[in-house]
């Protein structure tokens, strides 16, 4: 089966303190290799674990065309972000990643800081992946308005400390986007929100019920590999080895078709 992984971080020097806030752990792009290599993943998506990192981020896709491809951590209340955007071709990303964390004060998505970037990714056609946890409302406006981005939820919406019955009730607030074809979400970093070992049962449910709303199709497996909230191999497993529910097809869409069309994989980076 092939393996197509959403998410992996990579994080600038220095960014200790920070990925530690966010209970993600530093690995150089060597190690990521390595660790894909030794799973039999083909192709990861690298997220930019803060700003700092997309150069780092470009450069790990650029030494390894085969196995990277890069999501831009973009600042929507910095200047030169505008610019950055209207060159698109030139960023080195194939897309954006957005964060909402619910702990910002006033969130971008309502008092008009991230007005703007609609717009110019909805001309664009990008790819969108986005982390804003108890701001569903404020998506689904989006998908309506923007019809051309391709939005994809990270993380079923889950923020980074979710477990239980929050979980529960974050799934299940998610499911109404459903109705809108322009969105995607992301099966990823699920071990890190089980209360349970290995497999984590407890999230089986949630994934039954967000492939049965969105489709397999739309609903790509990641593993947030920095979380270490597991094994390389056991992020995978989970899903093929011990969710009988998912169908040979709706795996191999879940584990490689659904990222690759959904974000694209493009010409090599230069």
């Amino acid at each position: 089966m092939r393996l197509v992984d959403s998410q992996i971080h990579l994080f600038a020097p220095g960014a200790e303190e920070f990925a530690t806030r966010m209970l993600q752990t530093l690995m150089p792009p060597e190690a990521v290799v390595a660790e894909m290599d030794a799973a039999k993943v083909s192709r990861a998506y690298l997220v930019p674990g803060n700003a700092a990192a997309n150069a780092a981020c470009v450069d790990a896709a650029r030494r390894w065309p085969d196995h990277f491809r890069v999501m831009g951590i973009l600042g929507l209340d910095k200047p030169e972000t505008r610019a950055l955007v209207t060159d698109w071709p030139a960023s080195g990303f194939l897309g954006a990643r957005l964060t909402f964390p619910p702990y910002r004060k006033v969130s971008w998505l309502k008092d008009g800081t991230a007005d703007w970037f609609w717009p110019e990714a909805n001309r664009l056609k990008l790819p969108v992946m986005m982390w804003a946890p108890q701001q569903v409302e404020e998506i689904g406006k989006l998908a309506q308005r923007y019809p051309e981005i391709r939005f994809i939820i990270d993380h079923i919406n889950l923020f980074v400390e979710d477990k239980g019955e929050v979980v529960a009730r974050a799934v299940e607030a998610v499911l109404p986007l459903a109705r809108h074809p322009s969105i995607a979400v992301k099966l990823s970093a699920l071990a890190a929100h089980s209360s349970e070992p290995y497999p984590f049962r407890d999230m089986h449910p949630h994934v039954q019920r967000v492939v049965e709303a969105f489709g397999a199709q739309r609903c790509l497996w990641g593993t947030d590999l920095t979380r270490k909230a597991c094994s390389y191999t056991e992020a995978i497993t989970m899903y093929t080895e011990h969710m009988p529910f998912l169908s040979p097809a709706q795996l191999d869409e879940i584990m490689a078709g659904s990222a690759t069309r959904w974000i694209g994989w493009g010409e090599a980076p230069v």
